[in-house]
Parts: C-alpha cells; sequence; structure tokens
C-alpha cells in the first residue's frame, strides 16, 4: 500500500502512462501500487484555468470528475461569458471560448450573455470604466464624450446616433464600433503663408485667421470627409479670388475690405455644408522688399508735400498779420511807439549792458547806439 498526503487547497491525480486513474481531495489515502507503476500529480486550487490539454482530456474521459471537482465553461459561437471570483468581475471571454477550473468553495462563478446587444449595460460599464484591471476588456469600446463635445456613434460604419457629454459602452463582438468626438466650442483655423499675385502684378503674402464652430455636424458629416480641411480650401480660394481681381491700392486704402468680402463669399457656402462661421480677419499684409522701399519713398514725397502746403500756409497768414499790424501803427503813432518799446525790450533780454544818449525822444526818434 501506498500512502499519500494531499494538503489543503490541492487535488492530486495519479495516472499510469498517462491515463489518469484516481482522483483525491485534500486528505490521507492509500492506494494499491505493487509495482510503482503510478504517478500523482498535485494541482493547487488557485482560480487559474486548467491547463487546456488536461482540460480536454477530463472532458473526454472523466465527465463525473468534472460534474463534481470542476467549473466548466462552454460558451457557444452567439455567447460571452464573465468571470466573477468573490463577486467581482476578473476577466470576460469571447464567444466558443472553452475553459475548465477546479472547485474552490463558491468563490468562481460565470455569467453568460448573448451577443445580439451591442450596448453595454451601466452597471456592467462602471465596472469596465474603472481603474482596475480586467481581462478581456480588448472585447469591448469605452468612449468618453467631454464636457461642450458631441460623439458620434458608428457601426460598421454607419452613423448610428449623435452622443451627449458622458461615457459610452459597446461590444466589439462580429461588430466594429466607433465613437468620434467633435468639439462644439469656437475653433480658430490659420490660413498662413499665402502668395498671391494682384491685379497690377504684386505679389503680397497674407495670413488670414477665421473663427469657426459646427452649426449641424451631422450635416458636415454626411456632406463633408473633412470638415477642416474643406474649411481651409474655402477660404483660401475666396482670397485669392479678392486678391487676385484688386489692385493693390484698392486693398491698401480699404483694410477691411478683405474681411468684409471674405464674409460674405464664405459663410453662406459654408452653412450648407453644416459650418458656421463667426468672424474672419487678415493678420498680416506682406509686401516684397522692393516694393515696400518704393511705397516709403512715395509716403514720404506725399507727407513733404504736406508739410510744403503747411508751411506756405502759415507763411501767409503771418504776412497778413504784419501787414495789418502796418495799417494799424500808419494811422496811430502812439501803436507805432508801443512797438518800437516791444521790439526794445526783446533785444535788451539777450544782452548785458545798454548806453542811451540823448534822452527818451531820442531813443524812439533818432539814432540808438547799443554797445555791450
Amino acid at each position: 500500500m501506498t500512502k499519500i498526503n494531499v494538503a489543503q487547497g490541492y487535488i492530486a491525480l495519479t495516472s499510469n502512462k498517462g491515463d489518469f486513474k484516481q482522483l483525491f481531495v485534500a486528505g490521507e489515502h492509500r492506494l494499491n501500487d505493487w509495482f510503482n507503476k503510478l504517478t500523482v500529480s498535485m494541482f493547487e486550487l488557485n482560480n487559474d484555468p486548467i491547463e487546456e490539454k488536461l482540460a480536454e482530456h477530463l472532458r473526454q474521459f472523466h465527465p463525473d470528475w468534472i460534474e463534481e471537482y470542476c467549473v466548466n465553461i462552454t460558451l457557444a459561437d452567439d455567447e460571452m461569458g464573465f468571470v466573477y471570483l468573490h463577486n467581482s468581475l476578473t476577466e470576460i471571454l469571447a464567444p466558443a471560448t472553452r475553459r475548465l477550473y477546479w472547485k474552490t468553495g463558491n468563490s468562481l462563478r460565470i455569467e453568460t450573455q448573448l451577443t445580439d446587444d451591442v450596448v453595454i449595460n451601466p452597471t456592467l460599464l462602471a465596472r469596465l470604466a474603472g481603474k482596475k484591471r480586467i481581462k478581456g476588456t480588448d472585447l469591448a469600446l469605452i468612449s468618453q464624450v467631454p464636457a461642450w463635445h458631441v460623439g458620434i456613434f458608428k457601426l460598421d460604419g454607419e452613423i448610428q446616433s449623435v452622443l451627449q457629454p458622458g461615457t459610452y459602452g459597446y461590444w466589439k463582438i462580429c461588430r466594429k464600433p466607433e465613437v468620434d468626438v467633435f468639439d462644439t466650442r469656437l475653433q480658430a483655423l490659420e490660413v498662413s503663408g499665402q502668395e498671391i499675385l494682384t491685379k497690377d502684378k504684386v505679389t503680397l503674402r497674407v495670413n488670414l485667421s477665421a473663427n469657426w464652430r459646427y452649426a449641424d455636424i451631422l450635416l458636415a458629416l454626411s456632406k463633408l470627409s473633412q470638415p477642416v480641411d474643406y474649411l481651409y480650401r474655402e477660404l483660401q480660394f475666396a482670397l485669392r479670388e479678392i486678391i487676385g481681381t484688386r489692385t493693390l491700392d484698392e486693398l491698401l486704402e480699404n483694410k477691411q475690405l478683405i474681411d468684409q468680402l471674405m464674409m460674405e463669399h464664405v459663410v453662406q457656402t459654408s452653412l450648407t455644408f453644416g459650418l458656421e462661421i463667426d468672424s474672419i480677419g487678415v493678420k498680416d499684409i506682406i509686401l516684397p522688399g522692393d516694393m515696400r522701399t518704393i511705397l516709403s519713398q512715395v509716403v514720404e514725397a506725399e507727407k513733404s508735400a504736406q508739410a510744403n502746403v503747411i508751411r506756405r500756409r502759415e507763411e501767409t497768414a503771418a504776412t497778413r498779420s504784419l501787414l495789418n499790424t502796418a495799417k494799424v501803427m500808419e494811422n496811430n503813432p502812439v501803436a507805432l511807439r508801443l512797438k518800437e518799446l516791444e521790439t526794445l525790450e526783446s533785444i535788451a533780454h539777450r544782452i548785458d549792458q545798454i548806453s542811451v544818449y540823448g534822452g527818451l525822444d531820442q531813443v524812439l526818434n533818432g539814432l540808438v547806439k547799443i554797445k555791450e
């Protein structure tokens, strides 16, 4: 007789040339092994799946052992399974999965579900969206739609619905679910470095900025594969048309002209594709180096001419004032003398010493000698 001790948490199988003969649970056991041909294999009851080759052998030759000592999982092609350990989800099983576990009390249980419904129920979604690591989560698509965004749910390439901010989950079994997230807030689009020839053959480099948002997301996606690329091209084409049909002087005289014409060209067209333009503005108009030099010379000449006109106008006004003063002095000797004293006072401020000979009358009517 051979004695076998099986510790708690283990199970023992005896075999002879690969054929399993007996199964022993925890405890002390005796068996007849006259020629020492039996091999004893110990297996830990640790909630791990039984090795696949052994599991298939037990299914084929020892179904009674499986019924009493094992948890057998055999999923159909339209079933998926959920493995719970101590009431906590640990793994998601794909359809047609076969698994065999040793029983360890009631700690391990299996739930099944048909694959017809692509939407994950809220309770399970909360578990999958948590931070806990669960095997088989690659079978699920978990998508988060942030605030001020919308999600477009597509199933096998076909749009199904518009999703409001929140968390959504879909099964990727026999289906291809997708969720595209779009920002509904105002967005900026830059059209930079556009080199355009004006009507009078002057090359301009223009930088444009536009603010836009989605007015109707489903309309935009139904008509446009790339809405942002479409809007960029429309802005680019409209800018080239506006600048190419006008001279440089026309564009420089009214700097708001481009913005106004761009709004007229693009806004209505964009609305038909579900896009709303809030504002368009030209950030920079850059001229070639030689053209900047010429324009600087033109501006300098214009300002110089304006300065000359102002100077002549002031000289004319000053001469007219002198003539009026002379007329007043001609008819009023007292005013003439006051003017002479005023002139003398202005001269006296610039010298240190004045010598006057002949009295005050001589100063006003005769020769005034000034010595320093």
